[in-house]
């Protein structure tokens, strides 16, 4: 089997169309219905669901927990409205690799817990890697796919989309599941 995998020099939303691209030939070619993209504050989802909705593909937009709304992180109530008004299905929960119970002790005693491990070494790869991943267990965690088919799962350095998985789900719970069968789009530098 050939594959094509995009290798951005650099991450960012720069290349949001190309990511988007790339995924949407391959859900074509696997006959997947199922999208799972990373939005903060719906740009990507918005891009995502032009995308895939003529499709016939279902786009889901994961968004940054309430965790961090004194950084203005999150999405607005008016900004996940639009966003469903669309028809994209918008899930805000606890992340699934860190930023929970687990990331409290951390800060205050030190050492690092499993889940915040796993997250620093999904970094190695990129930002976009980690937080597709993460995106992708909190998708499942919150019953918005289909587990039994594969998903792709689209997110980004800061901004945008430059990392596309294919990957065969798994809960939080069962993270030893997880397959990332291809990896269709990354930046060469994280």
């Amino acid at each position: 089997m050939e594959l094509t995998t995009l290798v951005f020099e650099k991450g960012g939303p720069q290349n949001t169309a190309a990511t988007l691209q790339i995924a949407a030939e391959r859900a074509q070619a696997l006959s997947i219905r199922q999208i799972i993209v990373a939005s903060s504050h719906g740009f990507t989802a918005r891009e995502a669901h032009a995308v895939f909705q003529p499709l016939g593909i279902d786009t889901i937009a994961v968004t940054l927990s309430h965790s961090w709304e004194s950084k203005g992180w999150p999405m607005t109530k008016e900004e996940k409205a639009e966003l469903r008004a669309l028809g994209v299905r918008v899930h805000t929960g606890i992340h699934a690799l860190g930023d929970d119970v687990n990331s409290a002790f951390s800060d205050k005693y030190g050492g690092r817990s499993i889940p915040e491990v796993v997250r620093d070494t999904f970094y190695r790869f990129s930002q976009g890697m980690k937080v597709a991943v993460e995106c992708l267990l909190m998708a499942a965690d919150a019953g918005l796919i289909d587990m039994e088919r594969e998903v792709i799962t689209i997110a980004g350095s800061g901004s945008g989309a430059d990392t596309a998985l294919v990957c065969k789900p798994s809960y939080p719970r069962t993270f030893l599941d997880l397959e990332i069968r291809e990896i269709l789009a990354k930046p060469r530098i994280p």
